[in-house]
């Protein structure tokens, strides 16, 4: 799976903050450009993104199966985890916290403030998430070409995050919306376009949060190695909160290949996802 581009979220928004100097020289391929599966959200408010709408979202046809709502646990308190020796990791700029498995099965939680980007060709933030978690870092390598599908293959085979705090659109297409970017952009980007079918968005209704979840079923079109997955699964949860601003919780992960995170396993990751409060 692709290696997004970390840096520091040093502000509230990216265009008013300062890239880091050092840039890694292979560009990640982001989410815009003609043919894009779905309209890049006005909720990105992590991203600087504009708001243009595509058609592609509303004309995508949604896989029956969708992103079904989980069974409501008992939200634990504080930051103690649901699952015993799971880590808990916490936005407060988002109002998520949720919960990965253990370090022993190879899960890492990020700084909160650390964010994971994929950017345009100018080297610009389009989607963004913060709050942050990878599974399994360091794995098969793709291939050292740095137009090779978004650097696919090359890190880890899930990523979870944070997104999100505008007021654009509704709930059900900000949902849609985000886990329809994060697909484009972790498994091809404009250069090699992965085919995507986004579920109609669900209530979801668990951990304090009424909102919506909704899935992206993504097949890989460019797989320049057997490392790369040829298929993917995004799952988005979003919020709304009472100033009206409505935030995102994502979690993308490669499908098809060794030690890929199963529909169970994701299940009881999304399990555990809930609100901080507002």
């Amino acid at each position: 799976m692709s290696q997004p581009k970390i840096f520091k979220n040093h502000a509230q928004h990216p265009q008013s903050t300062s890239m880091p100097s050092r840039r890694m020289k292979k560009t990640l391929i982001a989410a815009v450009g003609i043919g894009m599966a779905v309209a890049l959200s006005g909720c990105n408010e992590d991203t600087g993104s504009g708001t243009d709408k595509d058609t592609g979202a509303a004309e995508s046809k949604a896989p029956s199966e969708g992103s079904s709502q989980s069974s409501a646990p008992a939200s634990p308190s504080g930051d103690r985890p649901l699952f015993t020796g799971w880590q808990t990791q916490t936005s407060q700029k988002h109002h998520f916290q949720y919960d990965v498995p253990t370090k022993a099965d190879k899960w890492k939680v990020l700084d909160e403030d650390t964010a994971l980007s994929y950017t345009d060709k100018n080297g610009q933030p389009i989607v963004v998430m913060t709050a942050a978690g990878n599974y399994r870092e360091g794995g098969c390598s793709s291939s050292p070409n740095p137009k090779a599908f978004g650097e696919a293959g090359k890190g880890q085979l899930a990523t979870v995050g944070t997104t999100g705090g505008g007021k654009d659109g509704t709930l059900q297409e900000n949902a849609r919306n985000w886990a329809g970017n994060w697909g484009f952009a972790a498994y091809g980007g404009a250069d090699h376009k992965p085919k995507i079918k986004v579920s109609q968005a669900k209530p979801w209704k668990q951990g304090g949060i009424e909102g919506y979840t909704a899935t992206a079923q993504v097949t890989v079109t460019n797989r320049p190695s057997s490392c790369v997955p040829p298929k993917a699964v995004v799952h988005s949860v979003a919020q709304k909160l009472p100033d009206g601003t409505m935030h995102g919780w994502v979690i993308y992960a490669d499908q098809g290949v060794p030690k890929a995170l199963t529909d169970a396993q994701l299940k009881k990751i999304m399990s555990t996802v809930r609100s901080t409060g507002s």
